[in-house]
């Protein structure tokens, strides 16, 4: 007669099998893998909150939203009783009311949105390359795209999320102290403008990007990217003003026609200025009442009737600026693109 271990061994065998198979099968259904993008989206975001230098912009933007709401704020009354057409749309006078001591809160994001963008961007590729963390990053099964998606979609939650809330809190303190009910068009200007700040800070984010892909040292793309925001800030309508002085003829001789052309000429030449466009969308989104980002003849104002202008005309208006930073800004992020992608990450 056989063992009895022998005669059992098989059944039990059999039966731990499927019991093993019925423990495992579960456990895989209940843990599926998360996305790489994600889990790399998550921990960008995490370092950039935590950081010294995201801290810092923070403290400087609230504390620059903080005063220009002040100043508007103490001088909305006159703003309010004023004869201009748009003066019932009160929440978008927040934005634009000031007494001369500080410029309005949008002026402000003209240079400050730069700085945010350089400041979350600059340090992006060069900055992981040289303390050896890329290489090991993209020696997991990490396609390279999703580490440059990651790189430039985290930075640009944190600033949607920061200017939505600097938004809702303008927006509350004004139904706190002025009581006024806010209309349906001044939300959607408030939301464009927020929007609009977004995209323009996502393109120095963006040309950031470019030079820490581009340069192996993170202070060599910090002063390159300030470089090319104080020439476009401060000396490309220096240097646009030189040329028109010595190319174009004295205005003394010339027509109110040939004046129009060269007055368009000028501003389209200052418009490779991305703060010039962004100054220009901003002025038409936030003050209804103007019409035009150029100058006007007086066949073109006659016969037109002193209202604001509607959410969607203003639209037309800066359709051309909005496409302008959003051509730059693709245009640099596929830059950024192509460049990563053939670089050698082992050196």
């Amino acid at each position: 007669m056989e063992s009895p271990v022998v005669y059992f061994k098989d059944h039990f065998s059999k039966k731990l099998k499927v019991s093993n198979r019925a423990v495992v099968k579960p456990a895989v259904q209940k843990n599926p893998a998360a996305s790489p993008l994600a889990a790399i989206i998550r921990k960008e975001i995490g370092d950039h909150v935590r950081s010294w230098r995201f801290i810092v912009l923070l403290v400087l933007i609230v504390l620059t939203f903080l005063g220009s709401m002040y100043v508007s704020l103490t001088n909305i009354k006159p703003a309010a009783v004023s004869e201009e057409p748009e003066r019932f749309l009160l929440f978008l006078k927040i934005l634009t009311t000031t007494d001369g001591s500080l410029p309005s809160f949008h002026i402000f994001m003209s240079f400050l949105g730069a700085i945010l963008g350089i400041g979350l961007g600059f340090d992006a590729i060069n900055a992981e390359q040289q303390n050896g963390t890329l290489i090991r990053l993209l020696a997991q099964p990490v396609y390279r795209d999703n580490v440059l998606l990651a790189k430039f979609i985290s930075p640009l939650i944190v600033i949607t999320t920061l200017f939505l809330s600097l938004g809702l809190l303008m927006i509350g303190a004004g139904l706190i102290i002025t009581g006024v009910r806010i209309e349906v068009v001044e939300i959607l200007r408030i939301l464009s403008f927020i929007l609009l700040t977004v995209l323009y800070v996502g393109f120095w984010l963006s040309l950031s990007i470019l030079l820490s892909v581009k340069f192996k040292q993170a202070t060599t793309s910090a002063l390159t990217a300030i470089g090319i925001w104080l020439f476009f800030t401060i000396f490309y309508k220096i240097i646009v003003n030189m040329i028109v002085k010595a190319l174009l003829p004295d205005p003394a001789f010339l027509s109110p026609d040939d004046i129009m052309y060269y007055n368009n000429v000028i501003l389209n030449l200052l418009r490779f200025s991305p703060s010039q466009l962004y100054t220009d969308a901003t002025t038409v989104l936030l003050m209804p009442a103007v019409r035009s980002l150029g100058p006007l003849t007086v066949e073109q104002m006659a016969g037109a009737i002193p209202t604001p202008l509607s959410f969607r005309e203003s639209i037309l208006i800066v359709w051309p600026q909005l496409s302008g930073l959003f051509a730059a800004t693709t245009v640099c992020f596929a830059l950024s693109y192509f460049f990563f992608m053939r670089r050698e990450i082992r050196s």
